[in-house]
């Protein structure tokens, strides 16, 4: 029983026990009443101490997940509660994108995610920022935020977009609930049913549906190292006349390609020529080492809606983003914003502006950036050790874009499912719904021994098993 502890994970040790011992039960599909290997076995197997073992069985007795008999140790319980079963209940996870559908997609290591692992988050600043608005900010606990959102968390946002040289004033700032908000809100106030844009290829999974839904037709530009291909997308644009270009800037998903700036340029001329709106998805700005070249930071005709989020880094619960833009566009923005859902949390954008304020913010995402430089040039290393092909060999962020010798699909899945890996669908990232070979591989699950062991059994020169 290898319960995989993370000891650099900010989440306790007992509580990652509790959590390994669930997800052995359910997705093991342990039988009721099978006992579980003795407190001590497991401590010594998982170089735990036997008393964070106990405590852990014990907290699983109280929440009717184990049973315990005395002198018999503890054995899975004859009825499993409803929030067990749930913790492998196939939900609908947009950033995730994995196949629903397939069994696969509902165990195993997640190495084709895309956000950050439980393990990585840090609940301590959070916590208190959160325990010191519910006791001295009553307004921000119990009333309606205001349409442009909380004035203290648009003025945070502007002390950081400068740090990235885009230069904006708290009235060019509208508050979201994370970036999906906000490019919903672009979407459903800027086009209609029938309009054409432009996106990427591979491309942002989530954003696609959202197109679809408000029935916007989309024209696909092909993804490079350093952004679109401008040659394609001026013929696109001559050709077709779409509204608008939506790109990520930075770290880019799936593949991890950051806008190089001759790209970016182009871009921006291309925009003046054919009148082009200019969509900037920059939600993996923080994880970025460096600043980089942004489009809303070279735009000086107000055609960049630059599109940002604290979900990736700090929390995907608290429903945080923004959006900036013209004051114009910020006003229609934010009335489409009250009417459909009355404004954003303000107690959610207290705590945020607290965080930020205080330096806590800006110390987590460095520890971040940290962490995922050493497992990226660790995954890099392994991935050329097993002859994958990566995309561009990203420097920052949380994706690398790779493909593997294998060249039957198939085969590379069945290879990834021996050894406990779940790889992304492989028409997830195209507009059309096109398979591709190429792998979202998230950094932060990729030196998981499981991920390390997958890597070595898709080389060509080692026997493969299927």
């Amino acid at each position: 029983m290898e319960l995989r502890i993370d000891r650099q994970a900010m989440v306790p040790v007992v509580q990652q026990i509790v959590d390994g011992l669930i997800e052995w039960v359910v997705q093991g599909e342990v039988p009721p009443a099978t006992r579980l290997p003795s407190v001590r076995q497991i401590a010594r197997l998982n170089l735990l101490s036997q008393s964070s073992v106990m405590e852990a069985c014990e907290r699983l007795v109280a929440q009717g997940v184990l049973a315990s008999r005395q002198g018999s140790g503890f054995m899975v319980a004859a009825t499993l509660p409803k929030c067990c079963k749930a913790f492998d209940s196939p939900a609908f996870e947009g950033e995730r994108h994995g196949c629903d559908t397939d069994p696969e997609w509902q165990r195993g290591l997640k190495l084709g995610d895309g956000v950050l692992p439980e393990s990585w988050r840090e609940p301590d600043d959070l916590s208190y920022a959160i325990r010191q608005v519910a006791r001295t900010d009553m307004a921000s606990l119990f009333n309606y935020n205001t349409p442009l959102g909380l004035p203290a968390l648009r003025e945070q946002i502007v002390k950081r977009l400068g740090l990235l040289d885009i230069k904006a004033d708290d009235e060019r700032v509208l508050t979201t609930a994370g970036a999906s908000h906000g490019l919903d809100l672009i979407v459903r106030t800027l086009f209609r049913a029938g309009d054409c844009v432009v996106v990427e290829t591979p491309g942002y999974a989530p954003l696609f549906d959202l197109l679809r839904l408000h029935g916007v037709r989309m024209l696909e530009v092909r993804r490079t190292p350093g952004g679109p291909d401008l040659e394609a997308l001026g013929a696109l644009l001559q050709q077709f006349r779409p509204a608008a270009l939506f790109i990520n800037s930075h770290h880019h998903n799936p593949t991890g390609s950051c806008l190089a700036p001759a790209v970016a340029r182009g871009i921006l001329q291309l925009s003046k020529t054919y009148d082009l709106r200019l969509i900037e998805d920059d939600v993996y700005a923080d994880l970025h080492n460096g600043s980089g070249t942004r489009l809303a930071a070279l735009d000086e005709d107000g055609r960049v809606i630059y599109v940002g989020s604290f979900s990736k880094t700090l929390s995907s619960s608290l429903r945080a983003g923004f959006v900036m833009a013209s004051v114009e566009v910020i006003e229609q923005l934010a009335r489409v914003k009250m009417i459909s859902c009355m404004g954003t949390s303000r107690f959610s954008e207290a705590v945020l502006a607290a965080l930020l304020a205080s330096g806590a913010y800006r110390k987590l995402v460095q520890r971040q950036r940290q962490r995922l430089n050493t497992d990226r040039a660790a995954a890099l290393q392994a991935l050329e050790d097993a002859d994958w092909e990566v995309f561009g060999k990203p420097t920052g962020g949380l994706f690398i874009w790779a493909r593997s010798p294998l060249a039957n699909d198939e085969h590379l899945r069945r290879q990834a499912l021996r050894h406990g890996v779940q790889l992304s669908c492989a028409t997830s990232f195209s507009p059309s719904g096109e398979a591709s070979d190429w792998q979202r591989i998230n950094v932060a699950y990729a030196c998981d021994p499981r991920a390390r062991q997958f890597f070595r059994s898709t080389a060509v020169d080692r026997p493969q098993v299927f």
